[in-house]
């Protein structure tokens, strides 16, 4: 008797304190304020690397870039203009392209294991670019899908399985607009009078990808022609965040409407390939390519188009360091294919960051971000849990002489000095004009524990 009553006893306490946690949860207002006051959730900023995909119907011209419509027909671009009539038969539509969107060798656990390789935290898959086209069998989308037309499947259900099971998150890019669709041509006529394409098109896409794969990250797009007003936006963002099945794990950008950008929203992109090379007072993302023309498949692209690994640990370094989240881009191939020079990349950084992640994943801003001193030199930290902070210095060029002479970094008695994947502590002194020089190790090429960036961490900094 006295086990049912003390049972019934703690059913209660639990039900009481079920029901003042719901009494007491947050609940967000359509309106900025109040939608900008949900805290981003702590993962987004402890994974500091994702991996962006751009794939769809572009991939097959895979001329110029993933604006090859609007370029051909929009703007009427003389070289896109050449190359339709010198390859394609008179009156041919960029309809007949999705045909041969074909994906027969794509491969989701291959790019998952790829993607994983990197080292990056979380995956970002353009569910649909401004083309319209859905990579998932969209019920507003009727023969303009991947599943009835092209691959015949659902893309991106394939791909988030996999990148989920080898511990990373799953996002989806998502276009508010389309370029050509009539709905949104009528809205755009009516100056945002009316919505039909909202109401019929670009919602129901929202609340269904949502629904239907529960996205970690819900990165919106094409926002820069009307209003936030005239997409609803605040009133998904309020439903997306009080009621949907990732309330309160999803991140979300700030492109969401022409006066949203660099202001609302969960985290800030400001402008393509954003790295401003200071601190910022608000979490942001630079979002980049590795193919320096194009975000889709460039079949034009020759090597030096492609960013070489140097270059991507340099641009890696600034945006951590300046409290910013790198988003890498690769365009896969129309059949599914992920260039090798991007897999290239991706592993070569993965590699990096085995050794020198601890200087990356949840670090936090220093006092300084890069050196005063000797340039290229980005300086990332972290508390201890002792409540102390160890510094790290990403030195992106071995210095002549092996001295490396660093002003932001003031000498105390008890600090030490080791480089990240280097067993051996390292000598220092203190510099005659304020800071410290490192004798860097006289290392052999096979030895050295990194080939094109080195990380010291100091320990009991000022």
């Amino acid at each position: 008797m006295a086990r049912t009553v003390c049972a019934k006893s703690m059913l209660l306490v639990s039900l009481l304190v079920c029901c003042f946690i719901g009494l007491t949860a947050v609940k967000y207002d359509p309106n900025w304020n109040s939608i900008d006051s949900r805290p981003l959730p702590s993962w987004y900023d402890e994974a500091k690397i994702g991996i962006f995909i751009h794939w769809g119907v572009f991939s097959v011209p895979a001329f110029g870039s993933e604006w090859f419509w609007w370029n051909w027909q929009g703007i009427k671009n003389p070289d896109h203009v050449k190359f339709m009539a010198d390859n394609y038969k008179p009156g041919f539509t960029y309809a007949e392209f999705a045909p041969k969107f074909t994906g027969e060798l794509f491969n989701a656990t291959h790019w998952a294991d790829v993607f994983n390789s990197s080292g990056a935290r979380y995956v970002v898959l353009t569910s649909k670019h401004h083309e319209g086209f859905t990579l998932w069998p969209s019920n507003v989308s009727w023969n303009w899908n991947a599943m009835d037309v092209g691959p015949h499947k659902d893309l991106v259900g394939e791909l988030a399985g996999p990148v989920r099971n080898r511990g990373m998150k799953f996002g989806l890019y998502h276009s508010l607009f389309e370029w050509f669709h009539p709905l949104y041509l009528a809205d755009k006529s009516s100056k945002w009078a009316t919505k039909h394409f909202v109401k019929s098109k670009t919602m129901p896409e929202l609340y269904e990808i949502v629904n239907a794969y529960r996205p970690d990250i819900i990165w919106s797009d094409g926002e820069w022609e009307a209003p936030d007003t005239y997409w609803n936006s605040t009133d998904f963002l309020a439903w997306l965040y009080n009621e949907s099945p990732v309330k309160d794990t999803v991140v979300t950008n700030d492109r969401w409407g022409k006066d949203t950008l660099c202001k609302h929203g969960g985290y800030y992109t400001c402008v393509d390939r954003y790295n401003p090379g200071i601190l910022q007072n608000h979490k942001w993302e630079n979002c980049m390519t590795l193919d320096k023309s194009s975000w889709g498949y460039n079949r034009r692209s020759n090597l030096t188009n492609y960013l070489t690994i140097h270059e991507t640990l340099t641009v890696l370094a600034s945006t951590v360091s300046c409290g910013g989240n790198l988003l890498i881009n690769v365009g896969p191939t129309a059949d599914g294919l992920i260039l090798p020079i991007f897999e290239e990349r991706l592993r070569e950084l993965g590699q990096w960051l085995k050794v020198n992640g601890e200087a990356i994943y949840s670090s936090e801003p220093w006092t300084h971000q890069n050196d005063t001193y000797t340039p290229d030199i980005w300086y990332t930290s972290k508390v201890t849990a002792d409540g102390s902070r160890h510094v790290y210095a990403i030195v992106l060029h071995w210095p002549l002489n092996n001295q490396l002479h660093l002003a932001s970094v003031t000498p105390q008695s008890e600090m030490s000095v080791n480089m990240l994947g280097h067993a051996a502590a390292l000598e220092w002194k203190p510099r005659p004009r304020g800071g410290v020089v490192v004798a860097m190790p006289a290392l052999s090429p096979r030895d050295m524990p990194s080939q094109h960036a080195w990380v010291l961490k100091f320990q009991h900094p000022a």
